[in-house]
């Protein structure tokens, strides 16, 4: 028994392995992470229902991509609401955000709905934001959000969803009042698509240029 007897004022024994703090330390996901999370497996939903070339697809599409997108709206408001911001969150959101926009602005150019100028464009805004924000975490600063993030991404979103939404209610009945609104207001001949378009495109350039002009001061050489 004398050897689990520890003296008064010694020091107690360290474990061989220190454990830091991180992302990823708490088994736990709190309910914004868990929605976050949710919108990566939505996003893998909505590619699913891409690949289907029928009707079902489309819908599938369309319900997963604003499921999506509510819940880019739902895990920041809780998270804030409930003091839940974590590290994993701040990482996992943007990230969750990109890989939703990204993959409708890739599927919607294969269907001719947006150039394909344009997605390369919004891919290399966001390609780099990230290494921005990489190179501010090595230099020890945060990069602060950019205002018309929001905005871009607002209008992303409602691009994306218009297109689907043509896609799923153009074989409609038209006789039905909620599907001839819904066609008339996504089709592509309309005003609804192309103004949010050349907006989201207007304001993906500001913002990243925006970000880079406010972290020059991180890509100057010493």
């Amino acid at each position: 028994m004398a050897e689990k007897d520890v003296k008064a004022g010694a020091p107690l024994p360290q474990p061989l392995v220190a454990i830091r703090p991180g992302i990823f330390h708490s088994a736990r996901v709190n309910l914004p992470n868990a929605i976050t999370l949710s919108r990566l497996v939505l996003t893998a939903v909505f590619v699913a229902g891409t690949t289907l070339v029928s009707v079902a697809g489309h819908w599938i599409a369309l319900v997963s991509f604003v499921t999506a997108a509510i819940s880019d709206f739902l895990d920041g408001w809780l998270a804030r609401k409930l003091g839940l911001v974590t590290p994993m969150g701040k990482l996992l959101d943007p990230l969750a955000d990109k890989v939703l926009v990204c993959s409708a602005f890739v599927y919607l150019s294969a269907g001719g709905f947006c150039p394909v100028w344009i997605t390369v464009l919004i891919l290399a805004r966001e390609f780099l934001v990230t290494g921005l924000r990489q190179l501010a975490v090595e230099a020890g600063q945060v990069m602060a959000a950019d205002r018309l993030g929001k905005w871009k991404t607002g209008l992303q979103l409602t691009f994306c969803i218009t297109c689907l939404v043509w896609l799923a209610f153009k074989s409609l009945d038209s006789r039905n009042p909620l599907a001839a609104l819904l066609q008339q207001l996504s089709r592509p001949d309309g005003l609804l698509q192309p103004v949010s378009l050349w907006l989201a495109l207007g304001l993906t350039l500001l913002s990243g240029w925006n970000y880079l002009t406010g972290c020059r001061h991180l890509l100057a050489t010493k």
